[in-house]
């Protein structure tokens, strides 16, 4: 099955409020039909913790003056912030013909294909989704699935304020480094990584088979 580009609609909302975003992913994904074409939305938050369906509350360590939302997506706690990517992806699964670990794979390769092509050597870990450049995290995932379809998506690190991972566990590890594609060298915007990862995660919807992201133990 090939995936065309104009079958996925990518939208850029720019800087986008965490709440009305979720509810609007939300309400998408309820009217949506068999007929509805998948989007892509880029977009970057102002500073909240948000923490998954099944997140224990010894995660968050000290959030200060940063809210915390409990909401519907799997996972533990994560930060989004300026300067970090977000994706959401609302995809009918069924039509893509994918289960959940399918998915995953698919995501995770393709932030491994857009690190390679900054020439960063990056890769998966077993039981721990995401991708990771060396020890530290770069991107994290978390997603729900409701009539088939998804929503919630994917968080890159590009240029923000790292320090406010200190005050959680992120993702439910203790002591997990986190990284940055500043750090790493590629001076890049929000905008523009999403617009490649976008246009990466389209080709590898289309395949029908992942080939290997380099998952470590």
């Amino acid at each position: 099955m090939t995936i065309q580009a104009n079958l996925v609609a990518v939208r850029n909302l720019g800087r986008s409020d965490y709440r009305e975003t979720w509810d609007a992913m939300r309400d998408f994904t309820h009217v949506r039909d068999a007929h509805t074409r998948d989007q892509l939305w880029i977009t970057e938050h102002a500073p909240v913790f948000t923490q998954g369906l099944n997140g224990r509350a010894e995660h968050l360590l000290d959030a200060g003056d940063i809210p915390v939302l409990q909401i519907d997506r799997g996972g533990q706690i994560t930060y989004h912030g300026p300067g970090q990517l977000v994706l959401y992806c609302l995809l009918d699964l069924n039509r893509l013909g994918l289960g959940v670990k399918g998915l995953v794979a698919k995501i995770e390769k393709s932030v491994i294909d857009l690190l390679r092509g900054y020439r960063i050597a990056a890769h998966t870990r077993d039981g721990a989704p995401g991708v990771y450049v060396g020890q530290a995290k770069i991107a994290a995932l978390g997603l729900r699935i409701r009539k088939g379809c998804c929503y919630h998506g994917l968080s890159l690190n590009v240029d923000m304020e790292l320090e406010p991972f200190t005050r959680i566990n992120p993702c439910g590890y203790r002591g997990l480094a986190v990284s940055q594609l500043r750090d790493l060298g590629v001076n890049r915007t929000v905008e523009q990584v999403g617009h490649e990862l976008a246009g990466i995660l389209i080709g590898n919807l289309g395949e029908k088979e992942s080939s290997s992201t380099g998952r470590q133990a």
